[in-house]
């Protein structure tokens, strides 16, 4: 038999990407697994979004991720959503199955398979810091988890009404905006608390919310999306005041094994892909 000297090509379109480490964990998925197969990490300008995925097409990978601050912009070039990226208007996972390009969104299911492991959605109150595409896909899972309630904070209050709006319209939850124009102050009764947005991303390490940090007590469960670093200031100052913290890494593995399953059909091994992060992050 001939070699085959052609590999299967997938990977992620973001910006900033040089501080992203999903290339290190999914290789080493695909190594575990014997697939030959490359995961290429690659710095998009919103204006070359569109280029990026005719590239993608016209070369055949099989599938990309996308990250910020594509999630929501690259649906204009996919030929279809899944329901779950339809439900959210977010796709964080690009499949290419049978000559179409489809839309996924696995953020959601992600993050909450490493919110489980500290508390369960149903009857609580979230706070979610963002609207953008991580923070709808959790906001969307969130509320279909039966959360209680969710209050969406937001410097864009378009952005933040409409996902309001979407929660409201299409979720049992009771949803609610609060535009991010002072530091915000967490009602007392809140059990969950998510940063969904960029802050903190490296390399601005020493990026905070504006947070009134008296307001953090210690019932309260502090999740960060944010994979580099894993501990962010946030992180940071919530465990400081005796808050149970929830790293990124957890919801980054959880959502790649997904990814993995649609572009390759192999259930990849969470726990090779997990050292492999802690490894390139030097944890």
């Amino acid at each position: 038999m001939a070699n085959d000297f052609l590999s299967m090509i997938t990977g992620s379109f973001s910006r900033p990407a040089a501080g992203n480490p999903t290339v290190a964990m999914v290789e080493a998925a695909y190594r575990h697994h014997d697939l030959d197969a490359r995961y290429i990490n690659c710095d998009v300008p919103p204006d070359a979004l569109g280029d990026a995925v005719r590239g993608a097409r016209a070369m055949g990978w099989a599938g990309f991720n996308c990250s910020i601050p594509h999630k929501v912009e690259v649906v204009a070039y996919l030929d279809q959503l899944a329901p779950s990226a339809e439900l959210i208007g977010a796709a964080n996972c690009v499949v290419h199955r049978d000559g179409e390009l489809v839309g996924e969104n696995t953020d959601g299911q992600g993050f909450l398979a490493s919110l489980r492991t500290l508390i369960d959605p149903p009857g609580q109150e979230l706070v979610l810091f963002g609207a953008g595409g991580a923070a709808r896909a959790i906001a969307v899972e969130a509320a279909l988890a039966g959360a209680a309630s969710i209050t969406v904070v937001n410097r864009n209050p378009e952005r933040g009404a409409q996902l309001v709006k979407l929660l409201r319209e299409r979720t049992p939850v009771s949803a609610e905006f609060v535009p991010w124009d002072r530091p915000f102050r967490l009602p007392e009764a809140t059990a969950i608390v998510v940063n969904a947005t960029s802050i903190g991303l490296a390399p601005d390490v020493d990026g905070r919310l504006e947070l009134e940090l008296d307001s953090l007590l210690p019932q309260m469960v502090v999740a960060d999306v944010i994979p580099n670093p894993p501990q962010t200031a946030l992180l940071r100052d919530a465990h400081a005041r005796g808050c149970v913290t929830l790293d990124g890494l957890g919801m980054l593995v959880n959502q790649a094994v997904i990814g993995i399953r649609h572009w390759t059909g192999v259930a990849a091994e969470p726990a090779v892909m997990r050292r492999a992060l802690e490894d390139a992050l030097d944890l």
